[in-house]
């Protein structure tokens, strides 16, 4: 039997792919977990063979616990899974050792093949987001103008911002003022958003 955690916080979502999954002869649904800081400890707790995690989750992202996985269960396959075809999250995903990229609303039929593939040594990405990716180029944002963009995102002054990340409000207007270059977007509101939509924040 293949066994597999569902790492997914809402409920209803995660208890109708288990069921799903649960229909698959070779399959067995042994841990679900609703938060991404639970899914190492319950990988561990469960020895399961392949971790399906969704990427927006309260305590860590399904990237961060994919990237997580990688180090500490080097073996352990992992398949990503999101509502929001974002090209950003693929390259994310891919880059934190995920084995697996897809989107929720593809049939389970095809979710069971992915797992199956993956636990056969293969990648598997969909295809649409594939293209998607390739056609937008990878990040165009340093890791610090991620930093200020996100702690910004809120609203936050120049001044809040600056002291939030212990940055100086002038080094902050420069990170700002790149960004908003880089994205082509006519205030901070507009890079906010266009970094997004792009999976990039």
């Amino acid at each position: 039997m293949i066994r597999l955690l569902l790492a997914e916080d809402q409920a209803m979502v995660r208890e109708a792919l288990a069921a799903l999954l649960g229909l698959e002869p070779d399959f067995e649904v042994v841990a679900q977990v609703a938060r991404g800081d639970e899914v190492l400890a319950a990988a561990r707790a469960h020895a399961v063979d392949v971790a399906l995690l969704d990427i927006e989750m309260p305590g860590m992202t399904g990237i961060e616990a994919a990237a997580q996985l990688h180090r500490e269960l080097p073996a352990l396959k992992v398949v990503v899974l999101t509502t929001f075809g974002r090209p950003g999250y693929l390259r994310g995903a891919m880059e934190s050792g995920a084995h697996a990229f897809l989107v929720k609303d593809a049939p389970a039929s095809q979710l069971a093949t992915a797992v199956r593939r993956v636990l056969g040594g293969e990648r598997v990405i969909d295809p649409t987001l594939a293209a998607a990716a390739l056609s937008d180029g990878a990040n165009p944002l340093t890791d610090r103008e991620r930093d200020v963009l996100r702690a910004a995102a809120d609203g936050s002054t120049n001044a809040e911002v600056a002291a939030a990340l212990h940055l100086s409000q002038g080094t902050v207007r420069n990170y700002l003022s790149t960004a908003i270059q880089k994205l082509a977007a006519r205030n901070r509101a507009e890079a906010v958003r266009i970094a997004r939509e792009k999976g990039w924040l």
